[in-house]
């Protein structure tokens, strides 16, 4: 596996990051160990979980694994957000909370520190002065090397590194969005803003539930009862059936099969190639529920889509923007500046 600097800092992650979402979850310990275990063995450096992931489970079960690890050898990133009691200051971005959480999320991961603490989505109700400062102050306490965000609108992440610069705080170096062939709209402003302002991405959802796999093709009714999808259609989640049942979902999937088999490889492999080598991304979050998930998605390194495939992936699974960026498209020919 190869390792690429983390935006603009000089931390070197693993081009593909392991998502523990599933600990807990999907996944026992067991098997979420046996996981672990086997991206350590194929170079893998970097893991991201957060608190809330099954109300602290993931962060438990990640961190009995990494008691047993050379800690130095491992970047551990974490977030902070979303509730975790029934307080009513166990939940958002105050700094009573992130404090609080932060110390907890230390505990259940076994380290004296998080590599990289990322927050985890836009908190209407607290001053951003109030967050970036409190984060400020893990980073000079020594509890937090790095600092990130996630589900940040573009003016969002732009004032906060706006802030952490006029304040002199520490400022986020990386954000972690939804982003693969069927989600796009993150290249209509945010990955221009990412590069210029020298932050890593690093996508969640890079197979978007499992719709780019190759187990949904053309003709299907419904998803099969123990499906991912069919999980998120009950649950309400993004990815669920409804969302992505159209013309255009079959299209993208009907060119990435059809790119696998070209290729002698898997869909998921191809799609997770092709996010991974975007513009300005860093590493694409891989999440897994068995060993034998996690070695298909790890067969998406050591190569490269040539030229013809990725401009067919790029083709099809093009979307365009609403206005400005569709007029600004049309005005310069180009996306980006």
């Amino acid at each position: 596996m190869n390792y690429r600097y983390l935006g603009r800092t000089g931390l070197k992650v693993s081009e593909l990051c392991l998502g523990a979402m599933t600990f807990g979850r999907e996944a026992d310990e067991g098997t979420s160990h046996a996981m672990l275990d086997a991206f350590a063995a194929a170079g893998g450096n970097f893991i991201d979980t957060a608190n809330v992931y099954t109300r602290g489970v993931s962060e438990t079960i990640l961190g009995n694994w990494l008691a047993k690890q050379r800690r130095e050898d491992w970047i551990i990133a974490t977030k902070v957000r979303f509730t975790m009691g029934d307080g009513v200051n166990e939940v958002g971005l105050s700094r009573k909370h992130i404090l609080y959480a932060a110390d907890q999320s230390l505990k259940r991961l076994q380290t004296d520190y998080i590599d990289l603490y990322q927050v985890h989505c836009w908190d209407p109700g607290t001053p951003l002065e109030e967050t970036l400062s409190t984060l400020d102050t893990l980073v000079k306490a020594g509890k937090v090397r790095y600092i990130g965000v996630s589900n940040y609108k573009a003016y969002q992440i732009q004032k906060a590194m706006d802030m952490s610069r006029a304040s002199g705080w520490e400022a986020f170096v990386c954000l972690q969005p939804l982003y693969n062939l069927l989600d796009r709209s993150l290249e209509w402003e945010i990955v221009e803003l990412c590069q210029t302002e020298g932050l890593g991405i690093i996508p969640w959802s890079p197979l978007r539930g499992g719709w780019l796999t190759g187990r949904y093709r053309r003709g299907m009714a419904l998803p099969e009862d123990d499906s991912r999808v069919a999980r998120a259609t009950r649950q309400g989640w993004g990815e669920m059936w409804g969302v992505y049942n159209n013309e255009r979902t079959w299209s993208v999937i009907d060119v990435l099969v059809a790119t696998a088999d070209a290729l002698g490889k898997t869909p998921a492999q191809v799609a997770l190639n092709w996010v991974k080598d975007r513009p300005g991304v860093t590493a694409p979050i891989i999440g897994a529920r068995t060993p034998e998930q996690l070695a298909d998605n790890l067969g998406s390194v050591g190569w490269t889509l040539d030229t013809e495939h990725r401009a067919k992936l790029d083709a099809v699974s093009d979307l365009p923007g609403p206005y400005p960026y569709d007029f600004i498209l049309s005005a310069t020919g180009s996306r980006l500046r």
